[in-house]
């Protein structure tokens, strides 16, 4: 799968550093993030664009309106499905 040029996606580590924690609530106001099991960040130009976040029996999962149907979700979901 091939993702826009400038696009990168990264499996940060647990906890997320307080930049990406805010960057996760503004994308996924609801998840958990300080119960987090895995998260899978989209980056754009410094920008968090997209997020898929994994707790205890739930997740979410959203991209910034602009990027959507380029891969990016399918890029986030495999990656936070991938083992450390």
């Amino acid at each position: 799968m091939s993702l826009p040029a400038r696009v990168r996606v990264t499996r940060p580590p647990l906890p997320l550093s307080p930049a990406l924690r805010a960057a996760a609530l503004r994308l996924c106001p609801a998840a958990p993030v300080g119960a987090l099991q895995a998260a899978a960040l989209a980056i754009a130009g410094g920008t968090v664009i997209g997020a898929h976040l994994r707790w205890e029996g739930d997740e979410a999962a959203t991209v910034d309106t602009g990027w959507r149907g380029r891969g990016i979700e399918e890029a986030l979901a495999e990656a936070v499905s991938r083992e450390l």
